[in-house]
């Protein structure tokens, strides 16, 4: 094993292994076998080891714990996964667009954007999907349907992610932080909105008077000025604006 000698030779690809037991488990990647059943949920593994690891999914046991935010994981490669929210490690590349990103399973799923196919189609209002499950979290803005309740405060919410969001309220976990001030947020896009403070950016304008905002909200407020929401002198429009942006 020390030596780095490895004389357990794959039939099938030819990879080689220094122990018989690990040519053994490997060669199940091919025949498909799964001899390791979980007793819980009847999911089957290649390897012990795996079934090891995937029974945490049942006992609640999560040993893997992030140094940053303090987050608990059942499994090595969920913390890995999560990880990239700190570090914004983005391994995964759309050979298409060169669009990076942090999980497998996101790039396979941006994937179908370029094919142009959304098989998935509302019987409501006729607009198409990709992917089956985002015509199901669709399907809840016409059913009202809100599955995902939290468990500190009576909200429910349609989608799991907007729950995950929403549970950082309770928590206080903030893992998204300003590379340039290191102030930490509990949504990205609020990064995105923060990193306007130091770079300048304003990407929305108003079409009557050319004046720029970071926020699109803060540009709908100022939009009122010209339709007569707010009082009809400029100066007072301008005052109370800045002062509803300060308080």
């Amino acid at each position: 094993v020390h030596t780095g000698e490895k004389p357990y030779q794959c039939s099938e690809c030819s990879k080689s292994f220094s122990c018989k037991s690990t040519l053994v488990a490997h060669v199940r990647v091919h025949t498909g076998e799964k001899p390791h059943h979980c007793s819980e949920c009847s999911k089957a593994f290649t390897c012990k080891s795996t079934l090891v690891s995937h029974m945490r999914v049942h006992t609640g046991e999560k040993r893997h714990q992030c140094a940053e935010c303090g987050k608990t994981f059942s499994q090595n490669s969920d913390l890995v996964k999560h990880m990239r929210v700190h570090t914004g490690d983005k391994p995964y590349q759309c050979v298409e667009c060169l669009k990076d990103f942090s999980d497998r399973s996101h790039l396979t799923r941006h994937m179908k954007c370029h094919t142009g196919k959304k098989p998935y189609q509302c019987s409501v209002c006729s607009k198409y999907f990709i992917q089956k499950s985002n015509l199901v979290t669709h399907m809840r803005v016409h059913s009202g349907e809100k599955p995902y309740s939290c468990t500190v405060c009576p909200k429910d919410f349609s989608r799991k992610s907007d729950l995950s969001i929403h549970m950082r309220v309770h928590t206080g976990e903030k893992p998204f932080i300003c590379p340039l001030c290191l102030k930490a947020f509990s949504q990205k896009q609020n990064v995105v909105l923060h990193m306007r403070v130091h770079t300048g950016e304003k990407p929305y304008h108003c079409s009557v008077c050319l004046k720029y905002f970071k926020q699109e909200s803060h540009l709908t407020a100022h939009m009122k000025l010209h339709t007569g929401g707010k009082p009809s002198r400029c100066s007072e429009h301008l005052k109370n604006f800045r002062h509803n942006l300060l308080v």
